[in-house]
């Protein structure tokens, strides 16, 4: 089964830190950007970070940048989402998508073949 897990969410406090990590399952990421999104209760899924192919590229919303950064590890098959200095407003459900291209694209409208799950993000005190 072809399929993307997340993990690593839970509850923490503001100014903690969480890695995210996104897992392929029957396929390997190597020829996948993959892009990270978040969605918070009653608000719309927005774009939090991506990261191309080879790992040589990566992009950032503005409200990440700087606390937030992509990694990945093509031998594990997983990418990873280290968050620092998470505020409040970082709690949300973290979802991984993946397309089979070299850069990666961080849009709610484009169509990635591949959607995990979700991990829930909460940070509160």
């Amino acid at each position: 089964q072809l399929q993307l897990v997340e993990s690593g969410g839970g509850l923490v406090q503001p100014g903690g830190s969480l890695r995210l990590s996104c897992a392929a399952s029957g396929f390997t990421l190597d020829y996948y950007a993959i892009s990270w999104f978040r969605q918070a209760p009653g608000k719309e899924r927005e774009g939090v970070s991506c990261i191309s192919s080879s790992g040589g590229s990566t992009k950032y919303a503005g409200s990440v940048k700087g606390r937030f950064t992509i990694t990945r590890d093509n031998a594990k098959n997983t990418v990873y989402l280290q968050m620092n200095s998470l505020k409040p407003e970082d709690t949300a459900i973290y979802y991984c998508a993946a397309d089979r291209a070299w850069v990666c694209v961080l849009s709610t409208t484009y169509e990635y073949d591949y959607w995990g799950q979700g991990t829930q993000v909460t940070v509160s005190s």
